[in-house]
């Protein structure tokens, strides 16, 4: 049985311009990759309603399971709660246990909940809220749409409430061999054992250190016997 197929969609302008570096991505694939979920595609829209829409239908359409991160704070440009709404046609306003626990950690802060604080409690109806131990704000499911926050502490501790709760699929083995030779040198005899292993993905990664050319070939599938037969055919033909 094939492993369920996920998407991600980072929003926000500040990825875009460059002045963020995103790390959720790395982390998401790899949270998905160590139980068995595939991740397909990643995209970055800009804070803009009607491209965030766009996007979450066409993968929401598409895959399994779509992860979305950014956009869900208290200020003017956080409309991903509002985009999803409408991507879903729901309506969308502030929901009682969301303020409740809003309230309570602001309440335990000394501080008010104020009404741009109060804009995260604003969930589309119909969706299920996502635990946020970090900073309490939460994110929200709706349909098969995970919406989390672009903070990378908040977005890892939604992303392992998400996850904990989805059916798994066969973990993605990897093994890795470093050849001190071209890719014009290994191609042929790699696309020969990609032929003899269908089953699997080969990955040839090319690098240079000291003057000299080499390349890792990465071998990926989730049956350990053909991983392991497919590593020994590559290291039969290139000795270390």
């Amino acid at each position: 049985m094939p492993n369920p197929t996920a998407a991600m969609l980072a929003i926000g302008d500040e990825i875009l311009s460059g002045r963020t570096r995103d790390s959720n991505m790395n982390h998401l694939a790899k949270t998905l990759t160590a139980v068995g979920i595939d991740l397909k595609e990643a995209r970055v829209v800009s804070d803009d309603q009607a491209a965030i829409v766009a996007a979450v239908q066409a993968l929401s359409g598409a895959y399994d399971h779509v992860f979305t991160s950014g956009g869900i704070g208290p200020t003017h440009d956080d409309i991903t709660a509002d985009a999803i709404a409408a991507a879903f046609n729901v309506a969308i306003d502030v929901r009682d246990d969301a303020r409740a626990l809003l309230q309570a950690h602001y309440d335990r802060a000394g501080t008010t909940l104020n009404e741009a604080r109060l804009r995260m409690a604003r969930i589309p109806d119909g969706a299920a809220l996502i635990d946020n131990p970090v900073s309490t704000a939460p994110g929200f499911t709706l349909g098969n749409v995970n919406v989390m926050a672009g903070v990378p502490a908040v977005f890892e501790a939604m992303v392992a409430s998400v996850v904990s709760k989805l059916a798994h699929g066969a973990p993605l083995l990897s093994e890795t061999w470093r050849i001190m030779r071209g890719e014009g040198d290994v191609a042929a005899p790699l696309s020969q054992i990609a032929t003899d292993h269908p089953d699997l993905s080969l990955g040839s990664y090319p690098f240079q250190k000291d003057g000299v050319y080499g390349t890792n070939i990465v071998i990926r599938g989730t049956d350990q016997t053909q991983v392991s037969a497919a590593m020994a055919q590559l290291q039969a033909l290139f000795p270390a």
